[in-house]
């Protein structure tokens, strides 16, 4: 009797062990499914963190490829009147093509274009160092000069209206008020772009720094590749209609 009941209670506790381990494995299970699970998660997040760094990249370069396209139109249109003008200048024959005679406002457009290229140089230079201050005041700058030099170009057209030289005078007025005319025109595209920046710039201000420096980074990098590109563009019509006749 003695050895039965010893193997009943051996029985007995091989059972009950056996059912405390197939509980317990569950348990266990669902920890280890769920500390996957907690790495899967952090992936997740990963993965939405590349997301957003994919987001910002691309829509700086679609910013970037947008404006190269705007560049790239605009050279292709002054680039036949450009052509046009150096075949009419060279026409054999021709008696109707007179020159007309450098205004002073010229040098002053000139100069006031080349200074807002250099400070908008500097706003993105202050930009890239983080100072906020120097940054919003050398954009104003920019954006002052421009407006002085689309003053200075109506100043420019007064003048030779005062002294009878029109569109219809002469091949050469022509060119000039059609050539002039057309780049003050994107420059005041630029201008807008400009004022859209700062705008851009003094609304963001409260929030902080990173959030808004991807964004803010590539509007001043397209902004300025389009002002250096109309800079470039009015220095290459000067020499062409005051110092190459």
């Amino acid at each position: 009797m003695a050895v039965t009941v010893t193997t009943k209670n051996a029985s007995a506790t091989r059972t009950a062990s056996g059912l405390s381990i197939s509980d317990a494995l569950p348990r266990n299970g669902g920890k280890s499914g769920g500390g996957r699970n907690g790495g899967g998660g952090s992936s997740d997040g990963g993965g939405s963190g590349g997301q957003g760094g994919r987001r910002e990249n691309f829509a700086a370069e679609r910013y970037r490829i947008g404006v190269m396209a705007g560049i790239a139109s605009i050279l292709m249109m002054f680039l036949a009147l450009v052509s046009a003008y150096i075949i009419r200048a060279g026409l054999p024959g021709s008696t109707d093509w007179k020159p007309i005679p450098l205004p002073v406002f010229a040098w002053v457009s000139t100069v006031l274009i080349v200074l807002s290229s250099v400070t908008i140089a500097f706003a993105r230079r202050a930009q890239a160092k983080q100072l906020e201050k120097a940054y919003r005041s050398w954009l104003l700058v920019t954006l002052a000069l421009g407006l002085c030099f689309i003053g200075s170009q109506l100043l420019t057209w007064r003048q030779f209206v005062a002294q009878g030289v029109y569109m219809s005078s002469n091949p050469h007025s022509s060119f000039f008020y059609v050539l002039t005319g057309l780049h003050g025109l994107h420059l005041l595209g630029g201008i807008l772009a400009l004022t859209y920046l700062i705008a851009f710039t003094g609304r963001e201000q409260k929030k902080s720094f990173a959030s808004v420096e991807g964004r803010r980074r590539s509007l001043t990098e397209v902004v300025g590749l389009y002002w250096h590109f109309m800079d470039g563009l009015w220095v290459f019509l000067f020499l062409l209609l005051f110092l190459w006749r």
